[in-house]
Order: C-alpha cells, then sequence, then structure tokens
C-alpha cells in the first residue's frame, strides 16, 4: 500500500510540473497572435544615432548556406534546420537599429514585383492621361543604394554540448538531458561605387534543448504485479528567434564596426 501512495504521489507532482511547463511554452488556442519583440532590444536601441543624414541600403537576399535538415531520429527529415527567409529579419534589423536613425532600406528582394507595378501603373497612366495638357503624370524616380548588405546563415552545428544527469532508488528515478546548437551568421558591407567589402561581421548564437522526466517501475506483491509509469517534458529554444538575435547582434557590431573605420560618426 505505501508503494502505491508513494507512485501515486511522485506521478501527481511529475504531472502537475509537466503540465505546468509546457503550458508556459504554449499559446492558449483562442489568444490572437502577438507582435514579436527583437530578442536584443536594449543592444538594438541603444546604438547612438548616425551624424548626418540616413544611409540607403539594399538588401538582395539572405540566404540558408548550410544544407543542414532538422534533426529527427529514425527518419530522413526534409524540413530546413533554420529559416529560407532570414532577409526579411536583416531588413527589419537595418530599420530598427539606432531606434530607426541610421539605415533607409530600398526593397530589392521583391523587385520583379516591385518593377512590374511601375510598369502597370506607367501603362494605365498613358492610357487614361494621354489628353492632359502636360500628358501622363510620370512615376518618381526610384531610390538608388550606395551600400548593399550581403552573407547569409553558414553554419548550424548539431550537439556541440550534450550531457544530462540521473538517478534511481528501489525504481523510481528522474533524469535531466540537454543539448546545445549553435548557429553562425556571416554578413558583409558591399560599396557600390567601387565594388569593395567594406567590413564583415560574423556572429552566433547557441540553440539549447533540455528534456526532464520521472519513471517508476516496480514490482509489488512479491513479484506478481508490475506498475511502470513515465512522465516528462522537453523545452526547445526556438530556432528562428537564435537566427534574429545573431542577425541583430551583426547588425548592431556593424555599425560599432563602421565607427570604428570611420566610415561613419556618430551624432554627439
Amino acid at each position: 500500500m505505501k508503494y502505491l501512495i508513494l507512485i501515486a504521489a511522485l506521478l501527481a507532482l511529475s504531472g502537475c510540473s509537466s503540465i505546468g511547463k509546457v503550458q508556459d511554452q504554449m499559446v492558449p488556442v483562442g489568444e490572437p497572435p502577438s507582435r514579436q519583440i527583437s530578442p536584443i532590444p536594449e543592444q538594438m536601441a541603444g546604438v547612438p544615432p548616425i551624424e548626418g543624414k540616413k544611409i540607403t541600403i539594399a538588401v538582395y537576399g539572405f540566404a540558408d548556406k548550410t544544407g543542414q535538415r532538422k534533426p529527427a531520429d529514425n527518419i530522413a527529415n526534409l524540413s530546413s534546420a533554420v529559416t529560407q527567409g532570414a532577409e526579411v529579419w536583416v531588413i527589419k534589423a537595418l530599420q530598427d537599429v539606432g531606434n530607426s536613425s541610421w539605415f533607409e532600406v530600398v526593397e530589392r528582394v521583391g523587385m520583379d514585383n516591385l518593377i512590374k507595378e511601375r510598369q502597370l501603373i506607367r501603362n494605365t497612366r498613358d492610357v487614361y492621361e494621354k489628353d492632359l495638357e502636360n500628358g501622363p503624370t510620370p512615376l518618381k524616380p526610384m531610390l538608388f543604394a550606395g551600400l548593399i548588405l550581403e552573407g547569409g546563415i553558414v553554419g548550424y552545428d548539431s550537439n556541440n554540448v550534450v550531457g544530462g544527469v540521473g538517478a534511481r532508488y528501489l525504481g523510481i528515478g528522474a533524469t535531466t538531458e540537454y543539448r546545445v546548437d549553435t548557429v553562425t551568421v556571416v554578413m558583409r558591407l558591399v560599396s557600390v561605387s567601387t565594388g569593395r567589402v567594406l567590413m564583415s561581421i560574423a556572429t552566433q548564437k547557441t540553440i539549447a534543448s533540455t528534456r526532464t522526466g520521472t519513471d517508476v517501475f516496480k514490482f509489488l506483491d512479491m513479484g506478481t504485479k508490475l506498475v511502470e509509469s513515465e512522465a516528462g517534458y522537453s523545452v526547445n529554444e526556438p530556432v528562428n528567434y537564435a537566427v534574429r538575435a545573431a542577425i541583430e547582434a551583426g547588425v548592431v557590431e556593424l555599425v560599432y564596426e563602421g565607427e570604428r573605420k570611420e566610415l561613419w560618426k556618430f551624432r554627439k
């Protein structure tokens, strides 16, 4: 009887702990989507403003160059380990760094769509505004960039650190395991007028995963009855969050590195 009471208490404790942890990681079904906040807001906002006008910069792409697939046991997983659209975080970081005081980002990722839309406007005006005194209203010229930001996600290293701890007594045990992966991002700033690479920045971010569980394996009544039970939970740091953090850290470092190389100056 005392074994059954002990088992019930252990399962209750482990179950409550597991449910609480899982609920902390999950968004209730009825809740609306929320805005994703910058992983490093203090560093992004703490960059001093630029002296002079904003720098016009273009981002054509920020590709996944790792070729890595999501880790999976005993199956062939075709899903990529990291996002294939990291340029959206690069553009967002350039727009937000220094409280939006540094870069004027021009559209280049969707260049084909932009050109088609401008052509549609031009053709429509040619048809319906041809009788105006000054002719069809001309489109404003597109902004051109003085700098291009190139680069990509160049590394995703799995199982850099793997470990755990566990204990078992009289058929009752508990274990904790952890694993650390690393994502590496490289970006470079290129001068459009000369083609010279002005600087290159590399950043990396760890991705931590943990798993905790308890189990009971017990024979009762002189070995004629067996009780076996398991409970546990795991917490995985989002890869997308880590990629965004590495990109934002790279943009912050790029601004400071440019100031050290006297490419621009901080406002005093």
